[in-house]
This record gives structure tokens, sequence and C-alpha cells, in this order.
């Protein structure tokens, strides 16, 4: 339907032997990094008759980018979408370099960024998790902050427990970790004894393991191996960030270098179509205008 569309806006070596050694030894190199991508980068091999779209970035925005691209699939017999991680920093430099015809980011972009064509799929709360067993039910955002920095170093002024914090983060360039850095510790250094992990799973799969552990992911990968807390006294819920009274809440982006079209254009459509952004509303992200054309360009 044309009201479900985007709103696309004008958006040292050794000498060489002989040369026949020479030709031999390149032929096998060419041939070793063929198979190498083949291998690698199944998502350049087009099913016959369609065609391939590459989605990579943002580890937060992957899972269910993964679940979009299935249903797509399903929908579009012979067209590939393959949908890769690697954090948000990654996602942007891949559709810089045309690794990528979609980036995804789960942080807003930096100055020195915007000049790439942004489209909002989805809004995301982020949730500061401990373990189930943990009694505490809320922190103010100053004692998240401190934690994070270091100055807490112990549950005991926190829960009554004398047991030292397990700091979990993620790892510099994600968009988890901006969005954090961003909306919590401002200019302020997380500290450098905090655990640091490659995507929201892990870090949650840890902070499911140790009573003694914080940290934070994707609102909507929050399940009951944690618990969220409420900050100042506003738990994350939808209700909350529609209110804006839960100040944690990033946006879900997906970057294209000009005006998306072909494939991307039809993918992107799909799922700011009311049939995904109900799906996205089931898998606890905010939806965008609950399939209405989202606003984009650069």
């Amino acid at each position: 339907m044309e009201s479900e569309k985007i709103r696309l806006e004008d958006a040292k070596m050794r000498p060489q032997k002989s040369r026949k050694d020479s030709f031999s030894n390149l032929t096998a190199l060419m041939t070793a990094i063929l198979l190498a991508a083949a291998f690698f980068f199944p998502s350049c091999q087009h099913r016959p008759g369609g065609h391939s779209l590459v989605v990579a970035g943002s580890t937060s925005i992957q899972p269910f980018a993964d679940k979009w691209a299935e249903v797509f699939m399903e929908k579009r017999p012979g067209e590939m979408v393959d949908v890769q991680g690697g954090g948000s920093s990654a996602g942007i430099q891949a559709v810089r370099t045309g690794a990528a015809q979609i980036g995804m980011s789960s942080r807003e972009l930096k100055d020195d960024e915007k000049d790439l064509y942004q489209i909002e799929v989805a809004h995301d709360g982020l949730a500061i998790i401990v373990h189930p067993t943990n009694p505490l039910e809320n922190l103010t955002i100053e004692q998240v902050k401190s934690i994070f920095l270091g100055e807490i170093t112990t549950w005991e002024t926190l829960n009554g427990r004398k047991k030292e914090i397990t700091v979990v983060v993620r790892e510099e360039g994600s968009g988890t970790r901006g969005a954090f850095q961003e909306l919590v510790m401002g200019k302020s250094r997380i500290t450098k004894k905090a655990i640091v992990q490659d995507s929201n799973g892990t870090v949650r799969e840890i902070v499911s393991r140790d009573p003694q552990a914080i940290g934070f992911i994707s609102l909507g990968l929050v399940n009951e191996s944690v618990k969220a807390l409420a900050l100042n006294g506003v738990k994350p819920t939808e209700e909350a960030i529609l209110k804006k009274e839960y100040k944690l809440v990033r946006p879900f982006l997906f970057l294209t270098r000009e005006a998306p079209s072909g494939l991307a254009r039809e993918f992107i459509e799909f799922i700011l179509s009311e049939e995904i952004q109900d799906l996205v509303h089931k898998e606890g992200l905010i939806p965008v205008r609950r399939g209405e054309p989202a606003e984009s360009g650069r």
C-alpha cells in the first residue's frame, strides 16, 4: 500500500625465482581468496533468478532483523537478505565501503556520520539488569553512573549485601555502549575493571549467572533470566517510554549511502509495514508510528 511506503527524500617481498613461479603463486593466492570469500560470505551468492541484500551492523538490532529477514524471504522466494553483526560503527563503515547495502545503528549518528541516509525502524529502551535474586528494584541515574565509574564497588549501600559488584559492559564501538555512554555517563569513562563483552546476549548470560553482576542491554532482549531495574522510580515499560518518563531510550536506525532503492528499499518498506511493526511491538520494541511512513533523510 502506498501509505506504507517510505517518503524518500532527494535522501617487503622476496625476489621472484621465475615468472612461472610468480604466476603459479599468484593463481594459488587468488584461488584461496575466492574460496575464502565463498565460505565466509555466502550472501554474495545469489539465489537463482533473485537478488541479494547484505544488512550489517548493530548486534542489538541483529536478532530482530534476522526475524524480519526470515519473514521477508518467506514472502519473497528467490530474494536473499543476509543479516550480519559487528556493531553499529562497523555497520556504518560497511555501508560507506559498499560491503553492505544497509547498515544498522542502535545509537544516534555522530556529526561526521550524518552524510548517510537514515531511516528509523523502531525505538528501544536500554535496561539496567541484575541477577533475578538481587533484592534491588530501583536505582537513580546517578547511582548507575557511580557504579559504572567504579565509585560504588560493593552492593552494601544498595541492597545490604557485603559483596563486590561485577560490572559488565559492551565493547567500544557498539551502539548499546554508545547510547549508554551518552545517556548515562556523559563525558565520564567507564571503569577499566568492567568485564567487556561483544553482544547483548553475552552480557545477559553473564549477569544471569552471577548474583553480584550488573549490566545494560536492549530492553527488547530482557527475559526471565535477568531483572530489569526501575530508574528514578520508573520501570522500563512501553508506556513509560512513550510518555517520555523512562529516560534511557535510543533509536534503531537503518542506514544507506543514498536514498534506498531496489531490494534495499523494498526490505525497509516491508519493515515499516503494519505487519512487521506489529511484530516489532510483540518483540518488546517500540514501533515507529504504528505502520505509518517514517520520516527519513540525511
